[in-house]
């Protein structure tokens, strides 16, 4: 009686332990194309990234480089002091999206052009996303706004 009673514990313990290692390994799967890690310019050029790799590229819009193509395509380079990556993307860029502003974009590096599926601008006059701000600092060109 009392190994029946040891025995089901043990089977109610493996059964647990399948099912843990099956969940994480589920909600692994799930959140592997919602995971962008961000990089810099700087990054991107020391380290090109696969062209399967989606990824988030920071940094200021390079000023003289927008350049409003046929339809809805636009290029433009992207900086953060220490090196520029030009970027394409199709689409109706954000009201605040100008020269010399903080921009992030998640896209894809394939040969030697960030193609941007997503563009997000700064959404006031003082905002910078916080891994730009940093990549910037790092770089040394980073410049406390106005108050």
């Amino acid at each position: 009686m009392k190994s029946l009673k040891k025995q089901r514990r043990i089977q109610v313990i493996a059964v647990t332990v399948v099912a843990l290692i099956a969940a994480t390994s589920l909600i692994g799967y799930a959140l592997q194309d919602g995971i962008n890690f961000f990089r810099s310019p700087s990054q991107v050029m020391e380290e090109p990234p696969a062209a399967s790799e989606v990824f988030r590229i920071g940094g200021l819009v390079e000023d003289g480089s927008l350049v409003r193509g046929d339809g809805e395509t636009v290029r433009f380079s992207v900086t953060d002091g220490g090196a520029i990556v030009p970027v394409t993307f199709t689409g109706v860029l954000p009201d605040l999206f100008e020269e010399n502003q903080g921009m992030v974009g998640t896209g894809r590096y394939i040969n030697g052009v960030f193609e941007a599926t997503e563009i997000l601008a700064k959404h006031d006059e003082t905002y910078m996303p916080k891994e730009v701000v940093d990549a910037l600092k790092e770089q040394g060109v980073y410049q406390e706004p106005d108050s």
